[in-house]
């Protein structure tokens, strides 16, 4: 088990000694957001250190669907301008957020990742793009999209190996992070979209509880399981977009109207006790790869009595065909203008899905509904006696290739039950690529597993650290 050090984090932390411009992407959108409020780091200067990075790095990892620099100059200006003036400042003032390409922009397009709609350029903004600028933060660009958000790969690579994959469905916004030509990115989860890129790319990736962020304005695929994630190098970081993200809209029937999680000030405080985790390796442990098997094992056995395996029942086995047959139904649905106006147009997979969801009884479709519940119950019970849950966030490293996006598999059970998620990234896999680490805990419990996400971030590092050093 080794302890995840990116070719691309060595190169900034490399050149950050002899570039001002390139130590700004350095910082964590935390410190950056600090200086940013006390004035003594520019909303222009950050903006045009991560524009410089995007023009050097992007012809190679190409995460951007669209990318306007006067845009994104006029906002930094328009934020330095706020501050000079001594207006309120949002809790994201100044800060640059890339924008998965299916979240609807009026200032750019929204081309969901497809032909078909091509140029598109939306009336109006998401509502949580609309939220996002109340926060002061500033629109970057839009990052790729797999088609229509599914499994239809888009141009991008991965930053540590361009014959490998990204992930998807959230491609871009993983990849931009990880390459560090964005400090935070938003994307969207229907099955493991936001873990498996984060995963791949060696980032965070944090999936909120299901309806904690407003999906109005997201292209919808299926809304038993669509969630909006982000992305970001740090679980405070993660903690800071996703808290500010979490404001009620009644425009989206899964959501509550309830204060949001204290996110940010709960991951930042050290748990009152030792946290115990439950190690699952899930029912799709036969998926995983052998030094996957063997990392977690000594993940486990680094962490002694604090971790304590479980094996969860057969039902549990189930979890991926019930998540199938509603997630084709709700996207044969969903997808089908799509599916109508140029079919030719759409990848074969994606077509074989549609047409797969028009197969779909009600019978099968409400008897997933009913075990998705049964499931959820059974794995309340296990949260009573553990903080989180530890399992893989992928089968290993991604693979090599870019026509497909990677399996899904480690993500389906909880995206399936509305659970929250983050993967870490603290592991490598025999190529020196990223092998994300997965947290899981109960549904609505999201502050309490970011505060555990980075206890156990600490852990990993101290015990890698006392490692190495000589004896």
């Amino acid at each position: 088990m080794t302890e995840n050090s990116s070719a691309t984090s060595k190169t900034i932390g490399s050149s950050a000694k002899s570039s001002a411009k390139e130590a700004l992407l350095g910082l964590s959108a935390g410190d950056a957001a600090a200086q940013l409020r006390d004035g003594s780091l520019k909303a222009t200067e950050l903006a045009e250190a991560y524009l410089a990075r995007i023009q050097a790095v992007d012809p190679d990892v190409q995460a951007w669907a669209h990318l306007d620099v006067g845009f994104v100059l006029r906002q930094a200006e328009a934020a330095d301008k706020r501050k000079q003036h001594g207006l309120p400042l949002g809790p994201l003032h100044g800060l640059p957020v890339a924008l998965k390409d299916n979240i609807d922009t009026r200032d750019l397009p929204t081309e969901n990742g497809t032909v078909l709609q091509s140029g598109r350029r939306p009336f109006e903004d998401a509502t949580l793009v609309s939220v996002l600028k109340a926060a002061g933060a500033i629109v970057l660009g839009k990052t790729v999209s797999t088609e229509l958000a599914v499994f239809g790969p888009g141009k991008t690579r991965n930053p540590h190996n361009a014959d490998h994959t990204p992930g998807g469905s959230s491609s871009g916004s993983a990849a931009a992070v990880a390459a560090y030509m964005a400090p935070l990115a938003i994307g969207t989860q229907t099955n493991g979209s936001v873990v498996r890129p984060a995963s791949y790319c060696g980032v965070y990736g944090y999936k909120p509880s299901f309806g904690l962020i407003s999906r109005k304005g997201v292209l919808p695929g299926s809304g038993h399981f669509d969630t909006v994630g982000v992305f970001g190098r740090s679980v405070e970081d993660c903690a800071l977009l996703g808290q500010t993200l979490m404001q009620f809209d009644a425009a989206d029937p899964a959501m509550t109207a309830q204060a949001p999680p204290p996110l940010l000030r709960v991951a930042s405080e050290a748990p009152p006790v030792t946290p115990r985790l439950a190690f699952v390796p899930s029912p799709f442990w036969d998926r995983a790869e052998d030094y996957t098997k063997e990392a977690f094992e000594e993940l486990a056995a680094l962490l002694g009595d604090t971790s304590v395996q479980v094996e969860l029942g057969d039902a549990y086995g189930e979890a991926d065909l019930h998540h199938r047959r509603i997630m084709v139904a709700d996207l044969a649905k969903n997808l089908n203008p799509f599916y109508e106006k140029g079919r030719d147009q759409l990848t074969q997979t994606l077509r074989d899905m549609i047409e797969e969801g028009h197969k779909v009884t009600a019978l099968d479709y409400n008897r997933g509904l009913d075990r998705r519940k049964a499931l959820r119950n059974g794995l309340d019970e296990l949260f009573e006696n553990f903080d989180a849950i530890l399992t893989p966030a992928t089968p290993g490293q991604a693979p090599n290739g870019l026509g497909k996006t990677g399996d899904p598999i480690f993500s389906t059970l909880w995206t399936f039950c509305g659970l929250p998620c983050i993967t870490l990234p603290l592991l490598q896999g025999p190529d020196g690529l990223p092998l994300g680490v997965q947290l899981v805990a109960s549904r609505g419990d999201d502050a309490r597993l970011l505060r555990v996400a980075r206890w156990l971030a600490k852990t990993v590092d101290a015990a890698v650290t006392d490692n190495e050093k000589p004896e």
